[in-house]
């Protein structure tokens, strides 16, 4: 009797709370009123973006012309299609001169030091003095050429003095209308002759002197080993107080002023490509806005490499700045055969988002742009390529799209 009762006491307690519980739920979830008496209103959305205005920018007046964009129509174009390939710097073919000594002997360095291997040096300038060390073998058969030379020049005074002579008569007959100009002519013909020789046996016996020096010592006379042409010290393989024998190689120079860009190209694209074109040679990356420099095909020793299928092309490109180096790679935009047609807008029309997509902005009104993705295929002289984009004749912005995307975004006022 007394578990009957407690249990019908915990009943009633139950059915009291379940009862409370939703009396509060009631009186929450009513509208509550505010001061002003006016019942609270669930919230709404104030401003939905219909999808077709995404990409939609309308300008006040004021602002258009604050802009100031330009636009144009898109056009079908007939552009020559590139490619870019790496490429690499090489040193053209005879621009590297070897000096090796001429006699054998003791080097010493000019008075300024013997100049570092990659220093500039110009036409003429001393990288070394050589002292040779004559035999005795030696200084016989130069003191017998230094006879022969300098027997060699009085015969070619004689000979000038005899041309010169008969130069003068046969002038003189010409005025006394006594000769003929042809006579003239030949006379004169073989004084210039006479006048060459004698300078090259001078230019010889010159020479043997200097080279002869004081046969008493063994030791002719200091022979300056100067470089032949303007460039750099590719690499300096002796030292001052050395001796060398004759022969020896002594250091390097290459001009630079001009290099080579070798292209390897695969042999499955060479006909495709148009070999007679100059080419655009700027940064490894390809990037379309970056400096490039024109470069002309030259004719160059046939090189190929089996194993990757590949056939390398030849490119002169200046450098008298000496910014390229030999084996430095570079991009390589090489001009495509034939002409295609393809939808065209200038390069500066497009733009790109934070996601690297490429956009064009198309007036659709008065003072209203529209944001248009594109599909760029390639660059060619300021002309983009696009694969797909807004139609012919579509007016797209040219100048001004970059602030356009700012004031879209945000990023500018």
């Amino acid at each position: 009797m007394i578990i009957v009762r407690l249990l019908s006491a915990v009943a009633i307690v139950a059915i009291l709370a379940g009862a409370s519980v939703v009396a509060w739920w009631v009186v929450e979830t009513r509208p509550q009123p505010q001061k002003d008496g006016k019942a609270a209103t669930p919230s709404v959305l104030v401003h939905k973006v219909a999808e077709a205005e995404m990409g939609l920018i309308r300008l006040s007046e004021e602002a258009e012309d604050h802009l100031g964009p330009e636009t144009a129509p898109v056009e079908m174009q007939s552009v020559r299609r590139v490619r870019t390939y790496g490429g690499e710097v090489t040193v053209p073919a005879g621009r590297t001169i070897t000096v090796s000594a001429p006699l054998g002997g003791m080097l010493r360095g000019p008075t300024t030091g013997v100049p570092l291997a990659g220093s500039l040096v110009t036409k003429g300038q001393s990288i070394f003095l050589l002292l040779p060390l004559l035999s005795p073998e030696a200084s016989t058969t130069f003191a017998a050429a230094k006879v022969d030379a300098e027997g060699q020049v009085h015969t070619a005074k004689t000979q000038l003095e005899m041309t010169k002579l008969a130069w003068n008569r046969a002038d003189r007959l010409l005025k006394g209308e006594a000769g003929s100009k042809r006579a003239v002519e030949e006379a004169q013909a073989q004084y210039d002759t006479a006048q060459r020789t004698l300078e090259a046996a001078e230019s010889r016996l010159a020479i043997l002197t200097k080279a002869v020096g004081d046969a008493a010592t063994g030791r002719a006379s200091p022979i300056q080993i100067e470089a032949p042409e303007p460039g750099i010290l590719r690499s300096v393989l002796a030292l001052a107080d050395q001796n060398v024998p004759g022969g020896a190689i002594l250091f390097e120079v290459v001009d630079l002023g001009q290099v080579w860009i070798r292209v390897p190209i695969y042999v499955g694209d060479l006909d495709t490509i148009d070999r007679d074109e100059a080419v655009r040679v700027g940064s490894l990356s390809g990037r379309i806005s970056g400096e490039m420099s024109e470069a002309l095909p030259v004719a160059a020793p046939p090189s190929a490499n089996p194993q990757a299928a590949t056939v390398d092309l030849y490119y002169a490109l200046e450098n008298r700045r000496i910014e390229l180096t030999p084996g430095q790679r570079v991009g390589v935009t090489i001009p495509l055969a034939g002409n295609h047609e393809v939808l065209a807008v200038p390069w500066g029309a497009i733009v790109y988002d934070i996601q690297g997509e490429a956009w064009v902005y198309q007036r659709t009104a008065p003072r209203t742009y529209k944001r248009v993705r594109v599909v760029l295929q390639y660059v060619v002289n300021g002309v983009a390529a696009l694969a797909t984009g807004p139609a012919v004749g579509a007016e797209i912005v040219t100048a001004g799209a970059q602030e356009l995307l700012g004031a879209e975004t945000g990023f500018s006022k």
